[in-house]
C-alpha cells in the first residue's frame, strides 16, 4: 500500500479548535485534518476551491477609535 503524501498548511486555522499551523492535507485524497483536535473533513468536489484562512489572506483589522496625540513624559522631571 503506497504511503499517503501529507503536508502541513502554514498559517491555516482549524475550524473546530482555532489552533494555527495544525492542519495537514493529504495530497491523494484531498482530505484535511487537524493534528491537535482530530478534526477531519474531505474537500467538497462540486464547490469552488477556497483558500484556507491564514494570517496572510484574512482581512485587515481596523479600529474605529479616533486618533489621539500621545504626550511623552520625562520620568526624571517633576511636574510643575
Amino acid at each position: 500500500m503506497p504511503a499517503h503524501r501529507r503536508r502541513f498548511i502554514a498559517g491555516a486555522v482549524c475550524p473546530r479548535c482555532s489552533e494555527m499551523d495544525t492542519i495537514v492535507v493529504d495530497a491523494d485524497t484531498d482530505e484535511r485534518e487537524c493534528v491537535a483536535c482530530g478534526f477531519s473533513e474531505a474537500r467538497p468536489t462540486d464547490a469552488p476551491r477556497q483558500e484556507p484562512r491564514t494570517r496572510v489572506n484574512r482581512p485587515a483589522r481596523r479600529s474605529d477609535a479616533p486618533e489621539e496625540a500621545v504626550r511623552l513624559l520625562d520620568p526624571a522631571k517633576k511636574p510643575d
